[in-house]
């Protein structure tokens, strides 16, 4: 039996992120499989005030693994090293305090690759923090061969030190019927029309100026329903909508709340998601376990998610985004085939696996761990 501490940080934000949604799901799955292990869920003390009823005892009926809440924050709470045998950090960054073993999950390494997605102040700090984090890390999680790779060649990360585990998607919380989805999709778009549905932050990285390009070559009965705040890159994207005169085809949500997000997955004619570069791609699986046809990258980690359940596009090309979104749309039989082949995508990527996999990391290196502290004893012995 082990001490294990993880960076809970990220699982309390209001408006959950991947990396919020990960570190929420994660926990709350650890702590109802069957293991011997304590967890202590550590929050940065600005963040404490925010768990509200995340992983209070009386919601999580289901927990038998035995955790405690930690305060972690640097350099008041020194003594936390003592307390666990491993941390591990969900979001790409090293703790502040160094612990004997430590496991570090990993999403993305753009700032390291150098993309523009972001202003040099941010890419310099957290690639900084990043080459420390896998630096330290005994194992290193990541949800994709994708960023495997990157993390080999651009972060010179050994292979051995690399897991790669997929994240999981959670099904619709109410499934609506064709004539609801229908109904929640006229009252959307303020009339008829089919809806184009994309999902993540108004940024340079989720492609969104390229979609607004496709969209322009569209019939005008196609709009775009973009909802996700602003990220890197919103203001160009903004002006575009202005000076193509597509603000009446282009609904902006602002950040949904699950159920509200839920409703429009399911209201989407199609599922638009041609990002330059994810990590994994949350959004594409919550589409497929919502009966909507996706249409997504051809590049990074997409096609390791989207699988044979997708249409592929080069997110370069206009074009060839706007005649995938037709096809999808209007090919009824394809458009059938998406569904089916995306419902049961969705089903292969469970939390419960991805709780299970990160908990053998755990034990595998608390087990190495063990073994070595044992090795050094008998030779020291003699």
């Amino acid at each position: 039996m082990a001490t294990i501490a993880l960076d809970a940080t990220y699982s309390v934000d209001p408006q959950l992120s991947g990396i919020g949604v990960y570190s929420r799901r994660l926990i709350e799955t650890l702590l109802t499989l069957d293991t011997p292990h304590r967890f202590l869920i550590c929050y940065r003390l600005s963040r404490l005030s925010q768990r509200r009823y995340f992983l209070r005892r009386e919601t999580l009926p289901g927990a038998r693994a035995r955790f405690s809440v930690r305060v972690f924050q640097e350099p008041v709470t020194f003594w936390l090293p003592w307390q666990a045998q491993l941390f591990h950090s969900l979001a790409q960054r090293p703790p502040g305090f160094h612990f004997r073993q430590e496991v570090v999950t990993v999403f993305d390494i753009f700032p390291i690759t150098g993309e523009n997605y972001s202003t040099a102040e941010f890419r310099q700090k957290f690639s900084a923090l990043l080459l420390e984090a896998v630096g330290r890390a005994t194992r290193i999680i990541t949800s994709s061969h994708a960023t495997e790779s990157l993390l080999i060649s651009r972060a010179q990360v050994p292979p051995e030190k690399i897991r790669v585990i997929p994240l999981g998607v959670d099904p619709p919380a109410a499934v609506l019927t064709p004539e609801e989805r229908l109904r929640e999709r006229a009252r959307i778009l303020g009339g008829a029309g089919e809806m184009i549905l994309s999902v993540g932050v108004i940024q340079t990285r989720k492609n969104t100026l390229n979609m607004l390009k496709a969209l322009k070559t569209l019939p005008a009965e196609f709009k775009l329903v973009l909802s996700g705040g602003n990220g890197y890159g919103s203001e160009a994207i903004h002006e575009f909508i202005r000076t193509e005169s597509l603000g009446e085809r282009v609904k902006l949500m602002g950040y949904t709340d699950d159920a509200q997000l839920g409703r429009l997955y399911q209201a989407a004619s199609v599922f638009l998601f041609p990002s330059l570069g994810e990590g994994f791609g949350i959004p594409v699986l919550e589409a497929m376990a919502s009966g909507v046809p996706v249409v997504t990258s051809n590049v990074s980690s997409m096609p390791e998610v989207g699988g044979e359940a997708a249409l592929y596009v080069d997110p370069h090309d206009p074009a060839d985004i706007a005649q995938k979104v037709v096809q999808a749309v209007e090919d009824s039989a394809l458009r059938a085939s998406l569904v089916q082949k995306g419902l049961a995508r969705a089903k292969e990527f469970t939390w419960r696996r991805t709780a299970e996999a990160t908990l053998a990391v755990y034990n595998e290196v608390l087990l190495a761990h063990s073994m070595a502290c044992r090795a050094a004893e008998h030779t020291h012995s003699w």
